[in-house]
């Protein structure tokens, strides 16, 4: 008890201090942003407000990216298509900096995000604002997708990100115990991202937080659907890299169309890719042809499993949830919806119920439950799929109501849920992106495991069981990369989680140790464990010209190392002192010969 008693009282000690030390704030500046340009001062009407009609149809690549919202086709204004030579131009300044910034601490790192963190918690307003007016989406939506997610990045790096950047060392195995074996992470260099639309913020900060941490500089493209926001939220990683002193041009926005982002791939040392499988691939070509990894987080078309022993009233809010996220602008959204023939009807009943209380309108004239769809003419193509459906067999069994609608009307889509859907429709084979909900009927397990895993893509699910365990034994057998259990994108807000799919839903990871473990070099390095006391020397049978009995010499030391019997191994341990004690007597009565 007395040899005990100091290491427990020391071990208290250090303890509460740590508390204490925790119960400091650190030290963080304020940064200033100008904001004074994206905010509606009060003073624009219908009158003086330009809005904007863009043409319809397949246009040609125009030098300016035009920017309006969707919800009101209200004019904000243009942004360059910059050409290849001046991605080009971004990329080399952004190589630059990165070459100073790759010998950054990691405290300078940390104190980046910390600054960041700062100014989103006390800018929320400001910052769903503007992706509203960009994109559509609700301000509730914009919290939820983009300050929320983007935080949880931010707080897990802070805590765990330089852990997982450290030199991990590895087992050296048995020819090797001598050695130390580690595994080293350095920056590859200059990350590319080329983004989407649907979260505007968070889609620019995600890649950029994994990139800047590891060391690397980033360049990302922003969808031309998405450029207003983007430039502005540029000006916010802007003061927060200069508030830390780090280099300038260390982060890049560029925007712009295809070529911008095929002259991006072909400069950068990774791309990361968000958008659509038909785009993925011809990332890849172009990848390919300097040889950089790629990650693709593609399409997804996740199924929501619901068992008959569910909290009916529970799972249906999750389910509308899940169906409309993002002002029905799905990421990792569900878009299959299966339900045990039990509870079909009732669940039908309540979703029904539920859509027909939600309001579509403009998210910033008034409390809507739903934003307006971004993308021009997507309603057009949502509509296609509802008539495809009806074609088949399938039949509306709700919509939700428009508000006050004067302006943009084809940007708006109710929530719909149809029934009666099979998998010969389209609505359950093609990404729907949008506010449908088709709901299926199922009887079985092993039928609802064989529905859902009957998609060319593999993103996520959901799964829903008074039994855990059921839930569990169902999501385990889903081919796709996310799974979340009586919950739904629940998954991504474990930001230590990895995040990707697998088929069309593309591959690699985002996200956690494997995304920010992607932004490296993996490095295996070496080295002696005993340095200088025991170096490597090569065994004298296998020194060139190698000896008569070399190849028994080999034979022994095999065996003598991996041998399943420890008698063999003995004996075979033996044999190999036996030669190198020959050998080295026969080295030793040359050299006294000479």
């Amino acid at each position: 008890m007395a040899f005990w008693w100091p290491l427990v009282v020391l071990g208290v000690a250090f303890a509460v201090c740590r508390f204490l030390f925790m119960l400091i704030p650190h030290s963080v500046p304020s940064i200033d942003v100008d904001a004074s340009d994206v905010l509606e001062d009060g003073s624009q009407t219908k009158e003086n407000s330009y809005i904007y009609i863009p043409r319809k149809g397949k246009m040609a690549q125009a030098d300016k990216v035009q920017c309006y919202e969707p919800a009101t086709m209200k004019y904000l204004g243009f942004c360059e298509a910059l050409t290849p030579e001046e991605v080009k131009e971004h990329v080399a300044q952004a190589r630059e900096a990165q070459k100073i910034w790759a010998s950054s601490s990691f405290r300078q790192r940390r104190q980046f995000l910390r600054i960041l963190l700062k100014y989103i918690i006390e800018h929320q307003e400001l910052i769903c604002e503007i992706s509203s007016r960009d994109t559509g989406k609700t301000m509730v939506d914009a919290s939820l997708g983009e300050i929320m997610t983007t935080c949880e990045k931010i707080t897990w790096l802070l805590s765990e990100g330089e852990k997982w950047l450290k030199p991990e060392y590895r087992s050296s195995g048995r020819s090797m115990l001598h050695k130390r074996a580690k595994v080293e992470f350095h920056p590859l260099g200059v990350i590319g991202a080329i983004v989407s639309w649907n979260y505007p913020f968070h889609n620019v900060f995600n890649p950029m937080l994994a990139a800047v941490f590891s060391g690397n500089a980033a360049v990302i493209k922003v969808s031309e659907h998405a450029s207003w926001s983007g430039c502005f939220y540029f000006r916010i990683i802007q003061a927060a890299l200069a508030a830390v002193g780090a280099p300038d041009n260390l982060v890049h926005i560029i925007t712009g169309y295809a070529e911008t982002g095929q002259a991006l791939v072909s400069s950068v040392d990774k791309i990361i890719f968000v958008g659509s499988p038909g785009v993925g691939k011809m990332i890849m070509q172009k990848a390919s042809e300097t040889l950089i990894p790629v990650t693709l987080e593609l399409g997804g078309k996740d199924a929501f499993i619901v068992c008959e022993d569910v909290d009916l009233a529970t799972v249906v809010q999750v389910a509308m949830r899940g169906a409309l996220q993002s002002s029905g602008q799905n990421c990792a959204g569900a878009e299959r919806f299966y339900v045990h023939k039990d509870i079909y009807t009732a669940f039908v009943a309540q979703i029904v119920k539920l859509v027909k209380s939600i309001s579509v309108g403009p998210p910033l004239a008034g409390r809507y439950d739903m934003g307006a769809i971004c993308m021009q003419e997507h309603s057009e193509k949502l509509q296609n799929l509802v008539n495809d459906a009806q074609d088949k067999g399938a039949e509306i069994a709700g919509r939700g109501s428009f508000g006050h609608l004067e302006d943009a009307v084809d940007q708006f889509f109710p929530p719909t849920v149809i029934v009666n859907v099979d998998h010969t429709m389209k609505l359950m084979q093609e990404e729907a992106f949008g506010p449908i909900i088709p709901i299926m009927k199922f009887s079985s397990d092993e039928e609802v495991i064989k529905l859902a895993n009957d998609s060319k893509y593999g993103l996520g699910c959901a799964v829903f069981s008074g039994n855990q365990k059921r839930a569990i034994a169902i999501a385990s057998q889903l081919h796709c990369g996310v799974a979340a259990i009586n919950d739904f994108a629940s998954t991504y807000m474990c930001q230590s989680l990895p995040f990707g799919g697998v088929k069309h839903s593309g591959f690699g990871r985002f996200a956690g140790v494997e995304g920010l473990r992607a932004c490296c070099l993996v490095k295996s390095v070496v080295v002696d464990r005993w340095w200088p006391f025991i170096k490597t020397v090569i065994p004298k049978p296998i020194q060139y010209p190698v000896a008569e009995n070399a190849f028994v010499f080999q034979e022994s030391l095999v065996e003598a190392l991996y041998g399943l019997n420890v008698w063999d191994r003995l004996r075979s341990l033996i044999n190999v002192v036996k030669i190198i004690s020959e050998q080295n007597s026969k080295s030793s009565n040359v050299k006294k010969s000479h």
